[in-house]
């Protein structure tokens, strides 16, 4: 459905919930006519019409996903981009040397006309062989859903990405992890056919664990996941950051709590915040937080102490994959950000709304609620032709209603002429209760009204967590297009990306004679990081090296950092010129 209004469609792609494509989400190969289609959507599409589609953000509440024509194929090295040939470039996570390096091996790739490619981090160091490999895979990827597409009509689902074991190896694996274990039979063949299809070189990493102790407790990771789960969060000085969600924004709170590192207020309200700026970043990441982020630190007077907060916490973003916009601390205490928003944030995929507060997180008192009803009691007691008022409420409350307010109670039924029943009903918590209206031609319809014992009735309650369940029972679709191998066994690589030197090292070294030139080797390899309880503080974040604050640079480089995440928030296709 075309939908002027909004300069968007509503797709039904084969969900409940029909998808939101905006306009400049659609490419211009599905424009009637010419492929220009003016500028509104009913002149460029028509209802009916067949789109391929990707899902760039999944349902939230009661928001649809959000879609998109422009189709974007993850690989080990690259992001193929079949449908959009102004995309193309480097992530903006790459930078300096290794960019111009990275820039010109991608320029040395056979890409067909029509589409482009994004380089991402993991190919720094890699021959264009090797790149080349990866863009045939994907290659490979897009004509079986390209035939797929065509096969049949209707919304059906075509491809589906790889399993989180599978894209946790391909994003995150580079030449310092020594090893990687799994302690499921299944799961480790996928993840030991999969590097021995893209890198056969470290297929000896992937080991199966079999160990009695549970792998999570082995190295401390149960009580990292118990953390993600909390709404506080204490830091090593004893200090405190406090989590709350609301509908507009992510609201964190540093306490100093127990702190007393330091000589005065503002040593130790600085050392506070450096430590929760290290917390924030790796709870971020941890608890996939989205959206406009406000932390009110601890007040300091010092301005080089909040620029030191500032930049301690615009470091520890830097590990962050998802794009993060800072600002700085006001004169309130008050930091804003922007997280991008990569999918739904752990409490809202693990946790559900209380039933009995709503999600709100208090409650009224017996008293006011008692209060309340009893106003209900009077509105409905005022209505013509009421003969009786039935109220079911909570036990505390019918208490305080048939003792404390006994006579207010009588005083309605004696103004209004009515009879008014209160029933305790230990079915029912604060604030819920049930009020019903009966007129005179329900008591004058000849059937007895029960007695009051037996009228108490159980409510009717949704329950959200069975019918979560009962979703996830649910058969999901099968996508057409699945267990796509590369045609050919990855190259050997010649070099590793990490040691390489970039080309201002290499020319200084030869300048300098062979001492120099190998230096580079000699960089240190952590094999041992299992066993280190802070290395989970640092592996959280991959090895992101891009900016918490990009820069508004030329628009291909701003397409590569968003392909290399999956991720398109504002991409728009240029007009040609």
């Amino acid at each position: 459905r075309v939908e002027p209004s909004l300069e968007a469609c509503f797709v039904d792609y084969g969900m409940e919930r029909h998808g939101f494509l905006p306009f400049k989400e659609i490419a211009r190969s599905y424009f009637r006519g010419d492929g220009d289609g003016g500028r509104r959507p009913q002149d460029a599409l028509r209802e009916g019409q067949e789109l391929i589609i990707q899902v760039d953000k999944d349902e939230r509440g009661n928001k649809g996903a959000a879609l998109t024509t422009f189709i974007s194929l993850a690989g080990r090295y690259l992001v193929l981009m079949p449908n959009n040939p102004r995309g193309g470039g480097v992530s903006r996570r790459v930078e300096g040397e290794e960019r111009a390096e990275l820039r010109d091996a991608v320029s040395q790739l056979e890409v067909p006309g029509g589409m482009s490619v994004i380089a991402r981090t993991a190919g720094i160091g890699r021959t264009p062989e090797e790149l080349q490999w990866d863009l045939n895979y994907l290659m490979q990827l897009w004509q079986a859903i390209d035939s797929a597409a065509k096969s049949q009509k209707g919304a059906f689902l075509i491809y589906q990405e790889s399993s989180l074991v599978i894209r946790a190896i391909r994003d995150y694996f580079h030449p310092d992890i020594g090893e990687i274990l799994i302690d499921t039979q299944e799961v480790f063949d996928q993840a030991q056919q999969f590097m021995s299809h893209v890198m056969p070189a470290n297929v000896h990493r992937v080991k199966l664990y079999r160990d009695d102790v549970p792998l999570f407790s082995r190295f401390q990771i149960e009580h990292q996941i118990e953390t993600a789960y909390s709404r506080q969060v204490t830091l090593p000085s004893g200090g405190a950051i406090v989590i709350d969600h609301t509908e507009a924004l992510v609201a964190i709170d540093v306490n100093s709590a127990r702190a007393t590192r330091g000589g005065d207020i503002e040593t130790t309200a600085f050392n506070t915040n450096l430590e929760a700026a290290d917390e924030l970043a790796r709870q971020l990441r941890l608890r996939d937080l989205g959206g406009l982020i406000v932390i009110d630190f601890i007040d300091m007077e010092s301005a080089k102490n909040q620029r030191e907060v500032e930049n301690r916490l615009r470091d520890a973003l830097k590990y962050d994959r998802a794009r993060v916009q800072l600002g700085k601390i006001s004169r309130f205490g008050l930091m804003e950000l922007s997280r991008q928003r990569l999918r739904p944030a752990l409490a809202e995929s693990a946790h559900i709304a209380c039933p009995r507060c709503h999600g709100i997180g208090h409650i009224r008192s017996a008293e006011s609620t008692a209060l309340h009803i009893l106003r209900i009691l009077q509105e409905e007691a005022m209505k013509d032709n009421s003969a009786q008022v039935i109220a079911q409420v909570p036990v505390d409350v019918g208490t305080f209603l048939l003792n404390e307010k006994r006579l207010e109670v009588q005083g309605i039924e004696s103004r209004f002429k009515v009879n008014v029943v209160l029933i305790p009903n230990v079915h029912l918590e604060t604030p819920n209760y049930s009020v019903t209206r009966l007129k005179h031609d329900d008591l004058n319809s000849g059937e007895p009204l029960p007695p009051s014992f037996n009228m108490v009735e159980k409510p009717v309650e949704e329950d959200v967590a069975q019918q979560k369940i009962e979703e996830s029972k649910q058969p999901r679709q099968e996508a057409m297009v699945k267990g796509i191998t590369p045609a050919q066994p990855a190259p050997q690589p010649t070099r590793e990306g990490s040691a390489k030197p970039g080309l201002f090292k290499r020319l200084l070294g030869w300048l300098r004679g062979e001492r120099e030139r190998e230096a580079p080797a000699k960089l240190p390899v952590r094999k041992d990081r299992g066993r280190d309880r802070d290395r989970d503080r640092d592996r959280d974040g991959g090895r992101g090296r891009g900016q918490d604050r990009p820069p508004r640079g030329d628009r291909q480089d701003e397409r590569g950092e968003r392909g290399e995440r999956g991720e398109r928030r504002d991409r728009r296709p240029e007009a040609p010129k």
